[in-house]
């Protein structure tokens, strides 16, 4: 008689070995399992929830109601593809009690070749990390490129429309329009961030000290980003005089 009981018991047993109740290693109810994926991009600020609603449609909307982007997925939104480029990876170096901490700092530009450039900059412990925070800095900083004429007013807008410069440290870097067909004047790295910009003939000239790359990027996108800043005539609001001063 015992031996019969007993079977039943050992029968339960192997039933439940490998199963458990749902702790540790088993399929089902362990810890960060079973969760359901994120849908889609929740925004958690007014703009974007004016961008997820359609009620904003381009980036150069935000720019002229003075709204600042706290969130990279308006831009993933507004724009869709966007074409990023590492300009530089550096170690950044610390003195502490301890000793030395090393860092590396990541510049990276972001464009569309259609009159949008962003340029970003993170330093972390880890390149993957520094490359994927600078990549979000750059969309955060993503500004609308102004292009003009050279001489007679045809075609697409091919160059800067005025004269432009930008400074940032020991860097000075100046931007002059060009003929159609002239192309990118420039050093690598300002060549790299006007071909983003969509900018396809300009003139370049740049003084001081141009080798620290960082400043260098930071200037030339000073002076892209000021090609905003100057209200030509073709700027100009349309005033209707009354008949009675004609």
């Amino acid at each position: 008689m015992a031996d019969a009981s007993t079977q039943p018991q050992e029968q339960d047993q192997g039933d439940r070995r490998g199963r458990g109740r749902g702790r540790g290693r088993g399929r089902g109810r362990g810890r960060g399992r079973g969760r359901e994926e994120k849908q889609g991009w929740v925004p958690c600020t007014k703009l974007g929830r004016a961008v997820a609603s359609g009620q904003i449609k381009s980036l150069e909307e935000i720019y002229l109601r003075s709204l600042r982007i706290k969130e990279p997925e308006i831009i993933d939104k507004l724009l869709g593809d966007l074409k990023d480029e590492v300009l530089s990876i550096m170690p950044v170096q610390k003195q502490t009690t301890a000793g030395q901490r090393t860092r590396f700092k990541a510049f990276v530009a972001i464009g569309d070749g259609n009159g949008h450039l962003g340029l970003g900059v993170k330093a972390s412990k880890e390149v993957a990390t520094s490359i994927r925070g600078a990549m979000i800095a750059a969309k955060l900083n993503m500004i609308p490129v102004r292009r003009g004429y050279w001489g007679s007013k045809f075609g697409a807008p091919h160059t800067v429309p005025v004269k432009t410069t930008g400074k940032c440290g020991g860097s000075i870097v100046r931007l002059i329009p060009a003929p159609r067909g002239t192309g990118i004047v420039a050093a690598p790295t300002p060549k790299k961030l006007l071909n983003m910009a969509g900018v396809q003939d300009v003139y370049t000239s740049s003084r001081g000290q141009t080798a620290t790359l960082g400043n260098f990027a930071k200037a030339t996108f000073a002076a892209i980003a000021a090609t905003y800043t100057y209200l030509t005539p073709d700027l100009w609001t349309k005033t209707e005089l009354p008949a009675a001063l004609l």
